[in-house]
């Protein structure tokens, strides 16, 4: 069947344009690339640890199976499966026609398919088979098309395998998104197509079969994997799951975010949980990379280089986002957020939220204390402000239109505010918000709740490498990309102790999309995962130590404090300070 064949028989508009791999050159996540535009390669000690993961091995009656690669591009994965295919039919006893339709291998592009077909051709004749009937098998072995289209009529499988593409959404032709989306509802929001690679794998399994992939893992935590991640913990388990942001798994550097999944159609049971660093690779000693790394999570060997790993008895459900972390510090915050509440729901008037925007910062914040009537300049928390952990306001004000009760202005009563506003009309009603709201033409996207500003705060900056919560007395009101936390029930600079710990960075780490150079987002959602003792069961002495903590600004002396406060002593070995 063809693309277009299968876009018609799925009601699909045939004149939409599919990618074809140029469109995926350059960018990260393919297994393999057109090579003279650039190529990604997953380097063959992964490809070897995911095959043996999956349970793909010559020893098993591989000719007995049906496994599938989505995206072969020049065969990073499809090789060593035809190698271990073929082993396995001479070690089984069966003949080479056996294994015909044991494998089926996606790929997009023509040329890159006709050079898989190639490897295929070259690895049979090397056994010994004849050219002609070489040049059939393989022909059988991959085929040119879209897998998003074509799996849905191919046969279940017992393994699907490889390196999907990670294409951005807007990345892809036009029109091409929608149409893969009708057939992959999880294809959400702003997500990469691997997601919809990800839907396609695991529907085609078979009862027991295994999906293994190594991909981005944003769909992990992200908003648009959210329903992605609530199909799988419906109907699948996730069995094997392996962060390799820093490990050489290509041949090339690129900025992927990379982690290995097994998912198997089977009810949910423990979970290997492992993080490769720079320096793993094929374990010194270890005929099987996998095997060694289960018994590193089983506890029976104490050492692969480059390697951690766990075992995880109960992993998550529902859409929420999965946490990434290192396998020993992902057992402290199950634990903790088992023991714990969240921090909004831990005291009384506990709340997380975020500075003011404005549509347009050029026009309304400002450092000119006499651009407008002095009443409507309201001082301004910019991120830069904070630091030095304590804030230091800069003399930024926002200009503001609103009034107590969370209403506009008369620019009648502002003469100098509406002549203001008038001289940059142009601007200000060029922004969307204005368009909707005419009467309202010169109102900020948020409104402004005066109260806030007189409430003591802990701000913190929407980007940081580590944990930095400043507290603002009362004097000023946060910009969007300051979040806060205000409460009735905390003494905040004993929060703030807590909060400045490794232990409540570990939440943030552990849910947070992290940008490039190890950046942490310190964003509400994420906020509002940390787990907090309750205040009021907080011993003083332990309050004092954390209170002192964050006034000198002193991160190790907060983790030890935060420690005691959790009462996880015994886990004190997962925070390095």
């Amino acid at each position: 069947m063809t693309v277009r064949q299968a876009q018609e028989d799925l009601g699909i508009d045939a004149r939409v344009e599919v990618p074809t791999s140029e469109a995926w050159v350059d960018l990260p996540g393919l297994s393999v690339i057109n090579e003279p535009k650039g190529v990604v390669y997953t380097r063959g000690w992964v490809v070897d640890l995911i095959l043996d993961l999956a349970g793909y091995r010559d020893s098993e009656d591989l000719a007995a199976l049906y496994a599938v690669e989505p995206s072969a591009g020049d065969g990073a994965f499809l090789l060593p499966m035809i190698r271990r295919l073929l082993d396995s039919v001479e070690k089984h006893g069966r003949p080479l026609d056996e294994a015909r339709n044991a494998l089926h291998a996606y790929e997009l592009d023509e040329r890159s398919a006709t050079r898989a077909i190639g490897l295929a051709v070259s690895e049979l004749v090397r056994r010994g088979v004849d050219a002609a009937i070489a040049k059939t098998i393989a022909h059988g072995w991959v085929t040119v098309g879209d897998y998003l289209f074509e799996s849905v009529s191919d046969r279940q499988a017992d393994l699907v395998v490889g390196n999907p593409p990670y294409i951005r959404y807007d990345d892809l032709p036009e029109g091409a998104f929608d149409a893969y989306r009708r057939i992959y509802p999880t294809m959400n929001g702003r997500c990469d197509i691997y997601v919809g690679f990800i839907e396609a794998g695991v529907r085609q399994l078979k009862e027991g079969g295994a999906l293994a992939f190594i991909c981005a893992d944003r769909w992990m935590r992200s908003a648009y994997g959210a329903d992605l991640r609530q199909e799988l913990s419906k109907h699948f388990s996730m069995e094997v799951v392996i962060e390799m942001h820093d490990a050489p798994a290509f041949a090339n550097n690129v900025a992927a975010y990379p982690a290995v999944v097994v998912i198997r159609r089977a009810p949910q049971s423990a979970v290997i949980v492992a993080s490769a660093s720079a320096g793993a690779e094929p374990a010194f000693g270890s005929d099987n990379l996998a095997d060694a790394l289960v018994g590193l999570a089983e506890g029976q060997i104490d050492e692969i280089p480059g390697f951690k790993a766990t075992i995880v008895q109960d992993w998550f459900t529902g859409n929420g986002p999965w946490p990434s972390v290192e396998p020993k510090q992902l057992e402290v915050l199950r634990r903790l957020e088992k023991d714990f509440p969240a921090i909004e729901d831990a005291a009384p008037g506990t709340k997380i939220g975020i500075g003011v925007a404005t549509g347009n910062d050029s026009v309304y914040v400002t450092t000119d204390s006499n651009i407008v009537e002095p009443e409507r300049l309201l001082p301004l928390a910019m991120a830069a402000d904070t630091k030095s952990g304590t804030v230091q306001w800069s003399g930024h004000y926002l200009i503001d239109p609103w009034q107590q009760g969370a209403r506009l202005v008369d620019l009648d009563s502002y003469p100098r505010l509406r002549a203001y506003f008038d001289e940059h009309a142009m601007q200000i009603t060029r922004r969307n918000i204005a368009k909707r709201n005419t009467v309202d033409w010169y109102r900020t996207i948020d409104r402004v709740n005066h109260d806030l500003r007189h409430r003591d705060k802990l701000y913190f900056p929407d980007m940081k490498l580590a944990s930095n919560p400043t507290l603002d007395k009362g004097q000023t009101y946060p910009h969007h990309n300051l979040y806060y936390l205000v409460s009735d029930g905390w003494d905040l600079e004993v929060l703030g102790g807590l909060l400045l710990s490794k232990v409540a960075q570990l939440f943030i780490e552990a849910y947070c999309v992290k940008m490039r150079g190890g950046t942490l987002r310190f964003q509400a959602q994420y906020l509002r995962r940390i787990h907090v003792p309750d205040p009021t069961l907080m011993p003083e002495d332990i309050a004092s130590k954390l209170r002192k903590a964050f006034r000198s600004r002193d991160v190790v002396k907060a983790t030890k404090a935060a420690i005691e406060a959790y009462g996880i002593q015994d886990l004190a070995g997962a925070f390095s300070c």
